[in-house]
């Protein structure tokens, strides 16, 4: 009886060793298990960032692409001018929104006899002139002389190509209109002035001038423009157009201009020539 349980402690003492050396395999086996997996998950985080920051990449590349396009698509290639279609959006939404200036010009450039360069020395000569006028255009008719306001970001002048050899330009925060009528006559001066021989030296001949016709609409309540801002937009580019064809048969060295208000949905005449005087200053 004494050797039987001797031998059934010994069995006990057996069977318990190998019962702690299977929890000890287990406990290993699942820690490697764990070790194994964090370093998998580990790995796997670091593979995702960097796929993030692929993805966040190749995301950036594309909105900069479609960004580039849009911005190529509203401007005219020659002359990296707005186009014509966009300008007008853009007077429009301007004409339907504006709430903090009085008043706004608008004009439109026509190169003086532009048929006679073309004809005479060839579409290259033709290019150069466009391309010329454009930068002076962009250089020269813009409101920061005159502001009066806090101006913040980049300007909100508008210059666009208007189709062949006339130009367009909104100019949208001014305190009068004898400012627009000076914008514009700066501009006028600044294409008679340029050394067209750098150009091409032919043009010591004939060098180039330009024709400009300007809208100065005082701007009033927005709620009287809303409405109506795409007809009106369209009305003050052909007022501008045919003021600047009306120079065409006058004085080559005056802006044609007129002064505008809305009245009931429509353009109405500011007449006297006052209206285009500085106010006088006290002293």
């Amino acid at each position: 009886e004494g050797r039987t349980s001797e031998l059934l402690a010994a069995i006990d003492s057996v069977i318990a060793g190998q019962r702690q050396l299977l929890e000890d395999s287990k406990h290993d086996a699942l820690r490697a298990l764990t070790e194994g997996f964090a370093t998998k998950m580990e790995r796997l985080q670091q593979q995702l960032t960097e796929k993030d920051v692929t993805v966040s990449n190749i995301a950036r590349y594309f909105e900069d692409v479609v960004a580039d396009l849009t911005e190529k698509s509203h401007r005219d290639p020659k002359t990296k001018l707005l186009n014509f279609d966009w300008f007008m959006e853009r007077v429009e939404s301007f004409l339907a929104v504006e709430q903090r200036v009085r008043w706004c010009g608008v004009g439109v450039v026509d190169i003086n006899s532009f048929k006679w360069y073309n004809d005479t020395y060839g579409h290259s000569v033709g290019d150069r002139i466009i391309e010329r006028v454009a930068r002076i255009l962009s250089d020269q008719i813009r409101s920061e002389d005159f502001l009066a306001l806090e101006r913040a970001g980049e300007s909100r002048d508008l210059h666009a190509r208007f189709g062949g050899d006339e130009f367009c330009f909104l100019i949208p925060d001014l305190p009068g209109c004898a400012e627009a009528v000076e914008i514009a006559d700066r501009f006028k001066a600044a294409v008679g002035s340029h050394d067209w021989t750098r150009d091409d030296r032919r043009l010591v001949v004939r060098p180039v001038r330009v024709d400009v016709g300007v809208v100065c609409l005082r701007l009033g309540s927005v709620a009287d423009r809303r409405g109506v801002a795409r007809k009106l937009a369209a009305e003050l580019i052909h007022r501008a157009d045919t003021l600047m064809y009306d120079a065409k048969g006058g004085r080559a060295d005056l802006v044609h201009r007129c002064a505008v208000r809305v009245e009931n949905g429509e353009l109405a005449d500011i007449t006297g020539d006052d209206v285009f005087e500085r106010p006088a200053t006290g002293s």
